[in-house]
């Protein structure tokens, strides 16, 4: 609610309704009713009156209808208090707020139940393979060897022929002659 008076409107019947019920209805189908929320429109002619039940579903039919059978009573009721012009048409809405919060704390309980579970397997759990497979940075012993390699390679001491024979033909782009030639066709 954008509108300031209509907010305050709202509390006020909240509370007319709260105290009206409280007092108690001569209906035997009331049932145990909290309001929950009062919404006015910005123009104070209508009130959206939100309400929860405690009991079965029976119980709360029964009370829907018991309130809906005394909206004019609280019509007259809030208009006698409330001591504006117009007294806004009072409409009482069962408040699924309730319902849907036991049914996110179900899912939460589930949820909580589960990571616990994964939590108790994983204890228990041991690698597939290594504990670390990332690799990790060489040290300069290991890099040395390297080098050596490539110095065997420049000095033809390396025993296998076919890698020597492929490095020789290669140009300085790591391309071979026949590479070399489709370029030069193409261009």
């Amino acid at each position: 609610m954008s509108n300031p008076r209509a907010a305050k409107i709202a509390e006020r019947i909240q509370q007319i309704i709260a105290r009206r019920l409280e007092k108690g209805l001569r209906d035997p189908r009331m049932g145990f009713v909290t309001i929950t929320d009062v919404r006015v429109t910005g123009d104070l002619q209508q009130a959206s009156v939100f309400y929860t039940v405690y009991g079965s579903e029976e119980e709360q039919r029964d009370t829907a209808a018991a309130l809906k059978a005394a909206t004019g009573m609280m019509r007259t009721e809030v208009g006698k208090q409330l001591g504006t012009r117009l007294t806004p048409a009072l409409e009482f809405i069962h408040d699924e707020l309730p319902d849907s919060a036991q049914h996110l704390n179900d899912l939460l309980a589930e949820a909580k139940r589960r990571d616990d579970e994964a939590h108790a397997l994983a204890a228990n759990a041991s690698y597939a393979g290594e504990e670390d497979p990332y690799s990790k940075p060489r040290d300069l012993d290991a890099a040395d060897d390297d080098d050596d390699d490539l110095d065997d390679l420049e000095d033809g001491e390396l025993d296998d022929s076919d890698e020597l024979e492929d490095f020789e033909d290669e140009d300085e782009d790591g391309l071979d002659e026949e590479e070399l030639e489709d370029d030069e066709r193409r261009d």
